[in-house]
């Protein structure tokens, strides 16, 4: 069973998404048989490298509420991070353009290493690093185990920037609205950071579904099918 993930680095939902869902694939009985493939997205592709504001006064922009609100509203999702075993720290975020992020993690993924994924979120979130910059970039895949030279490479020129726009094309083809964006095998879609139950819940109804058909008494009997999606993802500008 294929399963593909569409995110963006500085979304919250997607960090909290993965978390729930990888929660969830722990305790999927089949989950050898699991194929897991990061796709990568921008919330604002559009998005300066650097800003002279925070994230709260990004949200004041954005919806047109007080200081306060958006306060208010970044405590609430820090204390969904902390429910899910994460920590955020909202006021040292670095708004930035993740487009170089997402490049570093294409090349990252073809090698074999998609925990880098999993550093860009906790840099940005937990850390307060910029991962707009190249020199952060650089710092963290060398963590990861590249070769420094090997990321300048790609950072200095314009590798993977092809695939990640396929990326983002092919996840407005297959009606995403917000990410995180979770497909399994093409056939089902679970959009936003749903609860570890609600994955698991669609895990194994897709993995029924993917089923041959079984004959039970001479009658063939196929597997249940029911499609779920719903909301609750960061919207797509």
């Amino acid at each position: 069973m294929k399963i593909e993930v569409w995110s963006d680095f500085a979304c919250p939902f997607c960090f909290i998404g993965k978390q729930r869902f990888e929660r969830a694939l722990e305790q999927f009985a089949n989950k050898e048989d699991v194929k897991v493939v990061f796709k990568t997205f921008e919330l604002d592709p559009k998005a300066p490298k650097s800003v002279d504001h925070d994230v709260h006064d990004m949200l004041v922009g954005k919806y047109g509420m007080s200081r306060e609100q958006a306060i208010t509203m970044n405590n609430n999702i820090g204390k969904e991070a902390e429910d899910a075993g994460l920590a955020f720290h909202f006021d040292s975020i670095q708004l930035t353009n993740t487009f170089d992020a997402h490049r570093i993690a294409k090349y990252a993924s073809e090698h074999g290493k998609v925990r880098i994924i999993q550093d860009f979120f906790k840099a940005y979130f937990t850390e307060g690093r910029h991962l707009g910059d190249h020199e952060t970039l650089i710092e963290l895949a060398v963590q990861a185990g590249f070769n420094e030279d090997e990321i300048r490479h790609v950072l200095n020129g314009d590798e993977y920037a092809k695939e990640v726009r396929m990326d983002e094309e092919e996840a407005q083809r297959l009606g995403a609205t917000g990410v995180p964006f979770f497909v399994i095998d093409r056939k089902y879609a679970l959009s936003g950071a749903q609860s570890s139950d609600k994955f698991l819940q669609t895990l194994t109804t897709a993995w029924k579904d993917s089923q041959p058909l079984q004959l039970l008494n001479d009658t063939a009997v196929d597997s249940e099918s029911t499609d779920t999606c719903s909301d609750g993802a960061c919207s797509i500008k």
